[in-house]
């Protein structure tokens, strides 16, 4: 070997064993939030979000005019006030409790690193992972904060690393979790949450008409019969809990929600069934929301306000929403039995 192929390998070889001390980083993703809660700053955050073709399936040249020239003028300012009823001292609930379980997560993960990304705004997962990269780290799980699989959230987030992928030479060693709508961890932190709200007020007793609501994020059903496997999964979710609460099946009844446009989406919408059990005066309801990883807007204003104000003013009862996410014990543990999967072998 001649001296400048032996400096050669030497290089090589010591580039490589610095990459190999770098720590696996584990990126856990979310939708995103605005950074603030006024108008500009959530103009900004719609543009991106109803800008991802796998948001929105609709040709550019229709959608942009109706986004651009009607969507971007009038909402804005209303979803503004939205967020400024659930803004937190320490900002946007989303952001500060998923970057809580990304540090607790840390804590309970030694070998690896724990990185926060959003979908759309920031930190967006390019950002992270260019910062990741130029830090020496070669080994990357995408960890979704979706339980439940949807062309719309899962696979966009896939779509952001690719988009990654094709603007570097040198890449990641890479792995794209998937989904966990049954996974024993998650399941428990749904129970348990339900259980203790119910030693707090008590169980609901069926026979006298009150409700458990469980409630999803909905989807066009156009993309459902695309063959997205979301509902399926919703569905498996539930199947799952009520096992896991010994209920007989159909005890719990699966809603959807934030539905917009005049698109159909999967049904029945939780705000219809809030507004049917207050007509039908049923004396209580307790909501919960196994989609969320995290309190946002769909929770704290969707669920907690709207729709309780809905299913009060028709004549119902007990409104109860049950938080399961954020920081919770359940659900960092949910999480962190994911994050073991896909870091298997690296830590």
């Amino acid at each position: 070997m001649t001296n400048s192929q032996d400096a050669a390998a030497t290089t090589s070889t010591s580039i490589h064993a610095q990459q190999g001390e770098a720590q696996p980083a584990l990126v856990l993703v979310n939708l995103g939030t605005p950074t603030a809660p006024e108008p500009g700053p959530v103009r900004a955050f719609l543009r991106e979000f109803l800008s991802d073709r796998r948001v929105i399936e609709m040709s550019p040249l229709l959608w942009k005019p109706i986004l651009e020239g009607i969507i971007l003028r009038v909402r804005p300012r209303e979803v503004a006030g939205k967020y400024r009823s659930i803004w937190m001292d320490e900002g946007s609930p989303l952001m500060h409790y998923t970057r809580e379980q990304a540090r607790l997560l840390g804590e309970r993960l030694p070998g690896a690193r724990v990185e926060v990304a959003m979908r759309y705004g920031q930190p967006s997962i390019g950002s992270v992972l260019d910062r990741l990269h130029a830090e020496g780290v070669r080994r990357v799980a995408i960890l979704p904060a979706y339980p439940q699989y949807a062309a719309s959230t899962v696979t966009t987030i896939n779509d952001a690393v690719a988009q990654w992928i094709g603007r570097n030479r040198d890449g990641f060693e890479l792995r794209l979790h998937r989904s966990f709508p049954a996974a024993p961890a998650y399941i428990e932190a749904l129970a348990t949450a339900l259980e203790r709200h119910w030693e707090r007020v008590g169980r609901p007793n069926f026979l006298t008409g009150d409700r458990v609501v469980v409630s999803f994020h909905s989807i066009p059903v156009a993309m459902d019969e695309a063959g997205d496997p979301y509902r399926a999964e919703c569905r498996h979710t539930v199947a799952a809990l009520e096992s896991r609460l010994g209920l007989a099946m159909g005890s719990l009844t699966a809603t959807f929600q934030s539905v917009f446009g005049r698109a159909e989406w999967l049904g029945p919408q939780t705000i219809e069934e809030m507004a049917e059990l207050g007509a039908a005066k049923c004396p209580r309801v307790d909501v919960i929301c196994p989609g969320f990883m995290a309190d946002c807007l769909e929770t704290l204003e969707e669920i907690d306000q709207l729709n309780r104000e809905t299913f009060v003013e028709a004549g119902g009862g007990d409104f109860h929403y049950v938080p399961w996410g954020n920081d919770s014990e359940g659900a960092v543990a949910s999480l962190e039995e994911q994050a073991c999967i896909a870091l298997a072998g690296w830590v």
